[in-house]
C-alpha cells in the first residue's frame, strides 16, 4: 500500500494458490500468540483477508485496504497505510501482512501502524525476504523493496517499537524459491503475476508448509522467503 494505488493482490484473481493457503498457516503457527484477547483488531492491506482469519473473533475487526474488491461493504475502510483514518492508540492488535513493502515513505507507514497501536498493542507482520530475490514479480506486485530479518527489525524499532519475535518462513520451500528466481533471470516470464504449478507440485507445497508450520510455532527459522515480525508499543 502506498499513496498511489499498486496492483491489487494476486490472491483476488487466483484465491486458492498455494502460497496463500501456506502463508495462512505459517502466519497462524508464526505469530498467533500475540493476538491475545484484543478487543479492537486492525488488519491493513487486508485484500486476501482468508490468508488472516485466526485475526477474526468476537472483537471488532477492522479491514482496511486500497483495492475495494477485497473489502466488504460496511465491515472494511478503503484508505492508505501512509494515512490512516484512525486515532491515535485505538486498536490493540495490528496486523499488516506483506504490507509494508508496498509503502513509500517506510517510516512514515511504519509511524502510522506504530500511531494506531495502543500502549502493549502488538504490531503483526509479514514483508518478502532478501534484496537478490528481486525480480519482475516485486514489479508487477507494486514492490518498492524487499528485507532481511534484521531489516525489518531495525525498520521497527527506529519507530518505537520492541520487537519480541521476527524470523523467517517459508524455509522448506526456499531452495524452490532460489531455483525459480534464478529461472526468471534466464527466462522470458510468463505474463502470469504467479509461478503456475502442477495439481501435484501445490500438494507438496501445501504439505511442505504444514510441516514447518509444526516446527515455526516453537522456534524461528535461519531462512526463508519472508520475515515474520511481532512487535509491541511500550
Amino acid at each position: 500500500m502506498s499513496a498511489v494505488a499498486q496492483p491489487g493482490s494476486s490472491s483476488l484473481e487466483r484465491p486458492d494458490y498455494w502460497w496463500f493457503a501456506g502463508r495462512a498457516t505459517l502466519l497462524d503457527a508464526g505469530l498467533r500468540r500475540w493476538l491475545g484477547q484484543p478487543r479492537r483488531v486492525l488488519d491493513v492491506g487486508s485484500a486476501d483477508a482468508p490468508s488472516a482469519a485466526w485475526l477474526r473473533g468476537d472483537h471488532l475487526h477492522v479491514a482496511v485496504d486500497l483495492d475495494p474488491r477485497g473489502l466488504v461493504r460496511g465491515h472494511g475502510v478503503c484508505a492508505s497505510a501512509l494515512a490512516l483514518p484512525f486515532a491515535d492508540r485505538t486498536f490493540d492488535v495490528v496486523a499488516a501482512f506483506d504490507v509494508l513493502e508496498h509503502c513509500e515513505p517506510e517510516d512514515r507507514a511504519v509511524a502510522e501502524l506504530a500511531r494506531v497501536l495502543a500502549p502493549d498493542g502488538r504490531l503483526l507482520m509479514s514483508v518478502p525476504a532478501h534484496q537478490w530475490a528481486w525480480s519482475d514479480h516485486d514489479v508487477r506486485a507494486g514492490h518498492h523493496r524487499r528485507y532481511t530479518r534484521p531489516g525489518i527489525v531495525r525498520a521497527l524499532e527506529d519507530a518505537g517499537l520492541r520487537v519480541e519475535r521476527s524470523t523467517y518462513a517459508f524455509a522448506l520451500v526456499f531452495p524452490m524459491f532460489v531455483a525459480e528466481r534464478a529461472l526468471r533471470r534466464v527466462r522470458p516470464p510468463s505474463v502470469d503475476r504467479l509461478p503456475r504449478v502442477s495439481p501435484r507440485t501445490d500438494r507438496m507445497l501445501r504439505a511442505l508448509c504444514r510441516i514447518e508450520a509444526r516446527v515455526l510455532a516453537h522456534r524461528d527459522l535461519p531462512v526463508g522467503s519472508s520475515v515474520l515480525v511481532a512487535a509491541v508499543r511500550p
